[in-house]
């Protein structure tokens, strides 16, 4: 007993650990920017001034719409959540055996009451309240990855901001439209659909902000109180 008691205690830290978040990973293959698929044209020294495939259209503006293309993100994502819940369970039960009785006479034994009767009562009360609230400014460059049949871009990168203490990321993936994308090449997080937006770190200020595993073992829903 003393022996499971001992791995017990040395298997719930161990746990713990292993549910907890993985720091992010650099250079991850599904944020890589993305090429242009179309190479340029090869240039032709034949002594004209213009040259077919490197002329600008004077009709045309310089938006994202290809796949490779940079387009920047403007990052204004404000969000707040409340909940409060409030549990009221009662029970009230009772049960009562009169004594039995043959032709009119009751049945004892030597005068004891045989009759039964028995009742419970049992309450339940709860409460939580709980409030979030969340903000992000900034902006990030991304690549057009895929353009879809209905001319969706599909978009994603990431941003790496090394400090002294550590390393901060941005990371974005989601659809945006052609005509949310404005004059200046930039759409706003909000216009982003399907939008993953990730903002993490690694280092001394993000292992600050992380409870340590005994703590996180108090706040889950191991803890049995």
């Amino acid at each position: 007993m003393i022996r499971l008691a001992k791995v017990l205690i040395l298997l719930v830290p161990l746990s713990l650990i292993g549910c907890m978040q993985a720091p992010p990973m650099r250079d991850d293959p599904a944020y890589a920017p993305v090429l242009p698929r179309t190479p340029l044209p090869q240039e032709l020294n034949n002594g004209a001034i213009y040259q077919p495939g490197f002329e600008m259209s004077l009709y045309n503006d310089r938006k994202a719409h290809r796949v490779g293309d940079i387009i920047t993100i403007t990052l204004t994502e404000r969000t707040a959540a409340q909940k409060k819940a409030e549990n009221e369970i009662d029970k009230d039960s009772s049960t009562t055996i009169a004594n039995p009785t043959i032709l009119g006479n009751a049945v004892g034994f030597k005068g004891l009451d045989l009759g039964v009767s028995m009742s419970g009562q049992r309450a339940f009360e709860g409460s939580s309240d709980a409030n979030q609230s969340n903000s992000l400014s900034g902006s990030i460059t991304v690549t057009v990855a895929e353009v879809l049949p209905n001319g969706i871009l599909a978009i994603r990168g990431e941003k790496w901001i090394t400090l002294n203490q550590g390393d901060e990321l941005i990371r974005i993936s989601g659809l945006v439209r052609t005509d949310d994308i404005g004059p200046d090449n930039t759409v706003l997080s909000t216009r982003v659909a399907d939008a993953r937006i990730t903002y993490s770190g690694k280092g001394a200020f993000a292992d600050a902000n992380q409870p340590g595993w005994l703590s996180q073992f108090f706040l889950s829903p191991m803890w049995p109180f």
